[in-house]
């Protein structure tokens, strides 16, 4: 690899973790957190609550493949960790489990991980794409293991809320890394 598709392949795989993190962080914790909210006794709404994120990003990963195709990876990126933002600080200040819902399908809505795939294949060289792409597919198993160890931890210092919040800076600060 070259310094650039190392630089290129480095820094979009920290993002794509990024993205992970804001799925897997709150897993350990969000039950016990939501049984404090208004509505979050309900076992049905503590599950839209966490799979709300993974449905809306899954239902818009192939419209934002489209839409980098047509308008660039970088503006679906950028846009996308925009949205991803919006949703951890509306998740953060929710006072109900509905808001939380709300948050986490923003969160989810924010979905760049075709893109960042695709920006990733245009960055490198056939013969060191498969390293790029182990590299960001690391990142998920790595990313879903620190999870699990720091959301305790995290909890204890910030809170949900916090975690939410931390979430939505960590995404601004990768407008940075693009």
């Amino acid at each position: 690899m070259t310094a650039a598709e190392r630089r290129a392949s480095f820094g979009l795989a920290s993002i794509y973790g990024l993205r992970m993190l804001g799925l897997c962080i709150i897993l350990p914790i969000f039950a016990v957190y939501s049984e404090q909210l208004p509505g979050g006794e309900s076992h049905l709404l503590m599950g839209i609550a966490l799979g709300a994120y993974g449905l809306t990003q899954a239902i818009l990963q192939l419209p934002a493949g489209w839409l980098s195709d047509r308008y660039g990876r970088k503006p679906i990126i950028y846009g996308g960790l925009l949205v991803f933002a919006l949703g951890s600080f509306i998740a953060a200040s929710a006072d109900n489990i509905y808001w939380v819902i709300a948050g986490r399908a923003i969160q989810g809505a924010g979905a760049i991980n075709a893109a960042v795939m695709a920006l990733t294949a245009d960055l490198t060289r056939e013969e060191v794409r498969t390293r790029a792409m182990a590299l960001i597919g690391m990142t998920i198993g790595v990313t879903f293991s620190l999870s699990l160890v720091l959301s305790p931890v995290l909890n204890g210092l910030l809170g949900v809320p916090g975690i939410f919040a931390l979430t939505g800076v960590l995404a601004l600060l990768a407008l940075l890394v693009v």
